[in-house]
């Protein structure tokens, strides 16, 4: 009985999750509903369906003036019903051959969206990322934190469990020490 309580609970949450997401253009998906405000890029992910590993950009701002820490273990998609973690540094670093690559076409990618949508009140540092491309960025980093206007953006990769143009997720963040503060974002592969 337990598993169909909580493929119910997922399944209302998600439905919740989707009303409460704006989609900005542009495969950019943002969410202000809960204490953490999550932006999704799904751009690179919608060109690169195929990929074993499919890369997002998320931007992420704290709603209230205390520290909010995400750890990267605290990061989830939620894909037809499944929670899907996202791989380790080690599994990333040996299976994704195209991290190099990922990152040099996601800047070519406008982004003038972003620049309109409320994600503009957060300041985004480059220090640290859960995907660094060596020797083109931050520094690899298990944790961000957010507090007041400073926000955190990282690459989160996930191993493509088989996704298909128009195919909807769920990308889901907690604090690290106090579970009860979360974000959402709703994501559809090629809102178009």
């Amino acid at each position: 009985m337990k598993p169909i309580r909580l493929a119910l609970a997922i399944a209302i949450a998600l439905g919740m999750v989707h009303a409460q997401t704006v989609d900005l253009g542009q495969d950019l998906f943002f969410n202000n509903e809960g204490e953490i405000v999550v932006c999704v890029d799904a751009a690179l992910a919608v060109r690169k369906i195929d990929s074993p590993y499919v890369m997002f950009m998320a931007f992420m701002g704290s709603k209230s003036q205390d520290s909010i820490s995400v750890h990267r273990d605290d990061v989830v998609m939620v894909y037809k019903g499944q929670e899907y973690q996202m791989p380790s540094m080690e599994e990333w670093r040996k299976e994704c051959r195209s991290a190099n690559h990922d990152a040099e076409l996601y800047q070519r990618l406008g982004k003038e969206a972003l620049a309109q949508s409320q994600m503009r009140f957060w300041q985004y540092r480059w220090d640290y990322d859960f995907f660094p491309v060596l020797g083109k960025g931050g520094l690899p980093s298990d944790q961000l934190s957010m507090s007041g206007n400073m926000g955190a953006r990282t690459k989160i990769y996930f191993k493509n469990p088989g996704f298909q143009k128009g195919d909807e997720l769920v990308i889901k963040v907690k604090d690290r020490k106090n579970p009860d503060l979360v974000g959402y974002c709703a994501v559809v592969l090629n809102s178009k």
